[in-house]
């Protein structure tokens, strides 16, 4: 049974409008556009620091909006921040409970085995979709959901009014390129560029809105998670533009104590999925303009994790340096995404800041920007940036640090461990390796010298305060695995190098 009641808040929004014009035009709330890129990490922007791939359009949004430099996902896989953006809550709570990406993989061969997640975010969790349409907002969802393995979870049962390709898949089942192997998709022509079609269908519901009435349109591309497949009209460009770098010094990977990664960014593929995916975003943003909703929507920009840039044993498609390692990992690389705000009457506009936020803020922050009242015993990890962005504080007032929890391993080769940033302190604890590692973000954001044993007493109180977080919302713990193989992954390791022998000799 859902937590709010319909009535009461729909008679409140009404009152809120009626009598309070928000932004723009007189008794008209504005429209929420909430743009997510799957495995956008914080580097792969140009108004990041991309050099390699060209973002003119998210460049543009950063310039007239808030960019904050130190800004996260939820997680540093994907479903667990996609749960956390949903409902506003850290999702390793018990009551959320998604701490991997669903279904996940159990390994039974390894030091520790994982604690069990829900495969489905649990329909008793008010969304911030639930929450606007019942504030009179048409809710419309497009691209990747991956919350739920069965309908009864997908976006239709959890707030929306239309969803267009959003259900049980991680990714994009069939590739880019119609057609697809999507049951939330319809056939169309062959050929034809997925994030291309989502971007169009977006931009119809704009058109073919109702009048007068508000949306909240959450644009989730699948893009630029794997297939690494190009886009076919931007992959030349790229191809010239590596042939034109110098060559790469010291290879084409660093090699840290329990990660590697690419080295520089330089895989054409890649970039030319990342240049359409900021061509569609500009689609999307002139039709807003087009139809005069430009200064009255309130638009939100990140990624759900950092980018894919390796692991143990393998490179990835993306780099994520001076940032260490990516999606997966604890480490900044992993979890630290682009994360631009543009407000309906351009509070803000082409502010940066340092302030540390995360994707969980934004169902607070939505509601405060649309006049709703806030809902803090729903979102009970989610803060507002609307007085931050407006300038009346100078600092967010969390009652929780910001903490990430994977207890979990992951095919990149992380093992169970969690994270936790206070002020400019970071510590990264491993559950498997026993260790835990002390950071000073501010001096060192790659992350590269471990001060735990120079600042004991500040690791162990960070570590505590991370510990008795986890105990206060009743996160799951990895556990001694009986079976373990200490061989086993030794033996791994051996068949994957004979299988690579055997494909180059092939």
């Amino acid at each position: 049974m859902k937590l709010i009641q319909s009535t009461s808040l729909a008679l409140l929004s009404a009152l809120l409008f009626s009598q309070v014009p928000v932004y723009g035009k007189p008794d008209t709330p504005p429209n929420v556009v909430v743009v997510l890129i799957d495995d956008l990490g914080a580097m792969d922007i140009g108004a990041y620091g991309s050099s390699f791939y060209e973002t003119p359009n998210i460049d543009a949004l950063a310039e007239r909006g808030v960019r904050f430099t130190d800004a996260y996902a939820a997680h540093p896989v994907c479903s667990p921040t996609r749960a956390a953006l949903m409902t506003g809550k850290n999702p390793c709570r018990s009551e959320v409970n998604i701490t991997d990406w669903i279904p996940g993989v159990m390994p039974k061969n390894h030091k520790l085995l994982g604690p069990a997640i829900n495969n489905d975010l649990p329909l008793e969790e008010v969304t911030i979709a639930e929450a606007l349409k019942e504030a009179g907002y048409s809710t419309w969802f497009l691209g990747k959901w991956h919350l739920g393995e069965s309908a009864a979870f997908w976006p239709e049962a959890q707030g929306f009014d239309v969803n267009i390709g959003g259900y049980s898949s991680g990714g994009p089942k069939g590739g880019y390129y119609a057609p697809w192997k999507n049951p939330r998709l319809p056939k169309v022509a062959e050929g034809t560029y997925l994030p291309d079609y989502l971007t169009s269908e977006a931009i119809r519901l704009v058109k073919e809105r109702e009048a007068n009435k508000p949306f909240l349109l959450y644009l989730s591309f699948y893009t630029v998670h794997t297939p690494i497949q190009a886009c076919e009209r931007h992959l030349d460009h790229y191809q010239k533009k590596l042939a034109s770098l110098p060559a790469q010094e010291g290879g084409d990977y660093v090699q840290r104590e329990y990660e590697r990664s690419r080295a520089r960014q330089d895989n054409p593929a890649y970039a030319s999925m990342v240049h359409a995916m900021d061509e569609n975003v500009g689609r999307l943003l002139a039709a807003l303009k087009a139809e005069g909703l430009d200064d009255n929507t309130l638009i939100l920009f990140t990624g759900d994790n950092g980018s894919l840039t390796g692991g143990k044993t393998r490179v990835g498609p993306s780099s994520a340096l001076p940032l260490r390692a990516g999606k997966g990992y604890t480490y900044e690389g992993g979890i630290r995404v682009p994360y631009i705000l543009r407000a309906p009457d351009g509070a803000g506009s082409g502010t940066v800041h340092s302030e540390p936020v995360v994707v969980t803020d934004f169902f607070a922050t939505i509601l405060d920007f649309c006049g709703l009242p806030l809902r803090p015993e729903l979102h009970l990890d989610s803060v507002s940036l609307k007085p931050l962005v407006e300038g009346s504080v100078s600092e967010l007032q969390r009652e929780d640090p910001l903490v990430w929890h994977y207890p979990q391993y992951h095919g990149t080769g992380f093992v169970p461990g969690s994270a936790i940033r206070v002020g400019d302190w970071k510590l990264v604890e491993s559950y498997e390796y026993e260790t835990v590692e002390l950071y000073n973000l501010k001096d060192d954001p790659g992350e590269l010298t471990n001060l735990a044993t120079a600042q004991p007493e500040l690791a162990s109180d960070l570590q505590q305060q991370m510990h008795a977080y986890f105990a206060k919302v009743g996160a799951g713990v990895p556990v001694a695995n009986p079976n373990f193989d200490p061989e086993w992954e030794a033996k791994q390791l051996k068949r994957q190098q004979e299988r690579r022998k055997q494909n180059r000799q092939k």
